[in-house]
């Protein structure tokens, strides 16, 4: 069997964001295992505008033919008002079939670890047809972020990272004979 295509969802667009840094840190450990094809998945690479307010077919085509090339998720949230960010909600409203049958873990980060953020983007998978997983690496502002822009994460999350990798690989796989 051919190894699955997991995609690293950044879930932010803004100046500033810290995503592709726990991005990278998450695809360099998944990348150790050999485990799968883990890529990054940028979404402010597809230009997405506000659902509705443009015409984006070129660019929801493209989102869409992205999450169809993958058999999972791992999404990078970052809590923003107790929630995840409207770009991140933008872009899961921008795709339905693409996302369904698949299964996703979470990476979060904020003061409180990105808890609230993540507990918001369960909802909306679960509406997705998207499998979460259990385990989640949650990453604190204070502690794992020096001066809170450099990301430096203790080692005690390589353990819940790997958890859920492992979760994700097995539920991607699984879901995979629906599809």
């Amino acid at each position: 069997m051919s190894k699955l295509n997991i995609g690293i969802i950044l879930g932010s667009t803004r100046q500033g964001r810290l995503s592709p840094q726990v991005g990278e840190w998450v695809k360099r450990i998944a990348d150790e295992r050999v485990d799968a094809n883990y890529e990054i998945v940028d979404i402010a690479d597809y230009k997405l505008p506000l659902l509705g307010e443009a015409d984006a077919t070129e660019q929801a085509t493209a989102w869409n033919t992205k999450l169809a090339s993958l058999d999972g998720f791992v999404f990078i949230v970052q809590e923003y008002n107790h929630s995840i960010s409207g770009s991140l909600k933008n872009a899961l409203d921008y795709a339905r079939e693409a996302w369904n049958n698949k299964a996703a873990g979470i990476v979060s980060y904020g003061s409180v670890g990105g808890a609230r953020a993540a507990e918001h983007l369960r909802g909306i998978l679960g509406e997705l047809s998207v499998a979460d997983v259990r385990v989640h690496p949650a990453l604190s502002l204070f502690t794992d972020f020096e001066n809170g822009s450099v990301f430096k994460p203790a080692d005690l999350h390589l353990v819940n990272l790997n958890g859920m990798l492992d979760q994700v690989l097995a539920w991607s796989g699984a879901l995979k004979t629906l599809r």
